[in-house]
């Protein structure tokens, strides 16, 4: 269910006997010359709604743009800063708890993001902790990136046991071209298989992958394993809401 299709009658409703909210992030930063600028983004949208559908629950906009400064040097990439990221994450939990939202599931699309929204939550407890007014309700936030369940490290297994990479991976290639296939193409790229490696900042990180992908051989995406990894993620992360609401 997404928030921004329902109206506020709605929502004050589904507030009586729910509190839970699903918060999609990502990133909108090159991955690799195949790859969709909004790749991050949008496997964080779709994977949060699919999962929202599933557990009954609401999801609100996606944060589409994230900590993504080493991308710069390829154009279209669009960063913040991570202090900017933080105030985003704060801002929309707080506007939200205003109304009575207390659990923030944040499903997250960009390695990039973590060490920022897990500072971003530290920040809003301190915040609460310092200054809680006795009629503030508890709130609680928790980040589930959509490929760390059991179920997509297996499948990512079995369909790339060589060239899946950490940047421009197969797999999130593969969820782009399941939902969007009209956006599908391959290059011939050299080498085949992108090296790995470390970076720091954005000209360190187009020296060291000058296509832009990390360890990966997108080339091996259909839409067909697309679906595999949608289907696993949405029933994985819907699961692990389900848990962490019920604690």
């Amino acid at each position: 269910m997404q928030l921004q299709l329902k109206t506020w009658t709605f929502v004050e409703d589904y507030l009586k006997t729910k509190t839970g909210i699903i918060i999609p992030i990502g990133s909108t930063e090159q991955h690799g010359p195949t790859g969709l600028i909004g790749t991050d983004a949008l496997t964080a949208e779709m994977i949060g709604r699919g999962a929202g559908e599933k557990v009954g629950a609401l999801v609100a906009p996606t944060i589409s743009v994230g900590m993504a400064q080493h991308h710069l040097d390829f154009p279209g990439s669009v960063t913040l800063r991570p202090t900017t990221l933080i105030a985003v994450v704060r801002d929309t939990v707080v506007s939200l708890a205003r109304h009575g939202f207390t659990r923030f599931f944040f499903v997250n699309g960009h390695g990039g993001n973590i060490a920022t929204v897990t500072a971003a939550f530290s920040e809003i407890y301190a915040e609460r902790s310092m200054e809680r007014l006795s009629n503030q309700p508890s709130i609680k936030c928790a980040l589930r990136n959509w490929w760390d369940g059991p179920g997509i490290k297996k499948l990512s297994q079995e369909l790339y046991p060589v060239g899946e990479g950490s940047h421009a991976t197969a797999s999130e290639v593969a969820l782009t071209w399941y939902k969007y296939p009209e956006t599908m193409q391959q290059k011939q790229m050299e080498p085949r298989i992108a090296p790995n490696g470390s970076f720091a900042d954005a000209e360190d990180y187009r020296r060291a992958f000058p296509d832009g992908r990390i360890g990966s051989d997108p080339n091996q995406a259909t839409p067909e394993h697309g679906k595999r990894f949608y289907d696993t993620a949405v029933e994985e992360v819907a699961r692990d809401y389900e848990a962490w609401i019920a604690r």
